[in-house]
């Protein structure tokens, strides 16, 4: 039985870190565990353009713990103003490496986001000449289509045709959390997935049975237990298509668990450890480096890290809550042991 692991220091291919105060929380658990993050851009003020990029990078560096390395990678959020000109200001900087799809409407501060899809042609003309990935957000906002079809009908709706049109376009599908995602990043060059620890380890039952648990509430919504089976296939799968990206996503207690509650699960505080249990129970340990440390920075055509990690295999428990400015963050999964720890 495997009791210690070590690994390329990994990074992470989708990450909140909201702003502000929040920084001072959130940062940290992040750069304890990853070299790197791909950090998304909807925030209260959503970072449309290079200039607020960078200054929002200057943020999170200034938030950094003494003595890290941890590097934000940054992204601007497509509008329906968008021009192929904010892409190639962004594309000239080092550190503004894709552009984030989020159909407006689907998930926390995405009120500012696409309303017409098809009008970005010209926005992605410029971000296949210039390089810059395409991350997406791949649920429509129809009120329409159930919540849990929401994907599947994007990938037929939308992103097929995105795909063909812009053949040489990058195009990673965010936090995948359907067998259909899953088949369509498989049967398309040029396109990759994020899965996240919540899709990988729980089903809708962990979000509703027996009552309903708010903080397994995250969007894309929690899919079947045929669906998760497929995500945990696919992360195993040594397919360099598929690679971490925690979609970790902190809201305070009280507005998680509000009548209206809002989406998203923080796992940053453990996330190399609940990939790490995904791996161990499928008796595929040995595909954790590549997954976690090597298939992401090589599908953004970045250096892949030098420094490593040990994981040893060491139960602890979550605290209930941290702190959060003047109120308190809920981790993910804080009810139950987890079975690896970082060491020190």
């Amino acid at each position: 039985m495997t009791t210690q692991l070590t690994i390329i220091k990994p990074d992470d291919w989708h990450l909140h870190l909201r702003d502000g105060e929040a920084l001072s929380t959130t940062v940290a658990f992040t750069a304890k565990q990853f070299q790197r993050a791909i950090v998304m851009p909807n925030l209260a003020q959503p970072i449309i353009n290079a200039e607020l990029a960078m200054a929002y990078k200057q943020r999170i560096l200034d938030a950094r713990p003494t003595d890290s390395a941890f590097q934000p990678l940054m992204t601007l959020y497509l509008t329906d103003n968008t021009t192929a000109d904010d892409i190639k200001q962004a594309s000239e900087s080092n550190d503004i490496v894709a552009a984030k799809l989020y159909p407006a409407g689907a998930t926390t501060n995405s009120s500012n986001g696409v309303t017409d899809i098809d009008k970005l042609a010209p926005v992605f003309t410029a971000m296949q000449k210039h390089g810059l990935l395409l991350l997406v957000h791949a649920e429509v906002t129809d009120n329409s289509v159930d919540i849990f079809d929401r994907e599947q009908v994007f990938i037929d709706k939308h992103l097929n045709t995105i795909r063909r049109d812009f053949p040489e376009l990058k195009i990673v599908l965010e936090h995948a959390t359907t067998k259909q995602a899953i088949a369509f990043v498989e049967a398309n060059d040029n396109t990759a997935a994020t899965l996240t620890p919540q899709h990988l380890l729980f089903n809708r039952n962990d979000l509703l049975a027996g009552g309903i648990r708010p903080h397994n509430y995250c969007l894309p919504i929690l899919k079947r237990e045929t669906h998760r089976l497929a995500l945990v296939k696919a992360a195993i799968s040594g397919n360099r298509k598929f690679f971490l990206g925690t979609d970790s996503a902190p809201h305070t207690s009280h507005a998680k668990e509000a009548s209206c509650g809002c989406a998203g699960c923080f796992t940053a505080h453990a996330a190399i450890e609940l990939y790490t249990e995904v791996f161990e129970k499928e008796n595929a340990l040995d595909k954790l480096e590549g997954f976690s440390s090597f298939y992401g920075p090589d599908f953004y055509n970045l250096p892949r890290n030098k420094s490593k990690i040990t994981l040893i295999k060491e139960a602890w428990k979550a605290p209930p809550n941290y702190s959060f400015g003047d109120h308190t963050l809920t981790p993910f999964r804080q009810e139950t042991s987890l079975n690896w720890s970082i060491s020190q």
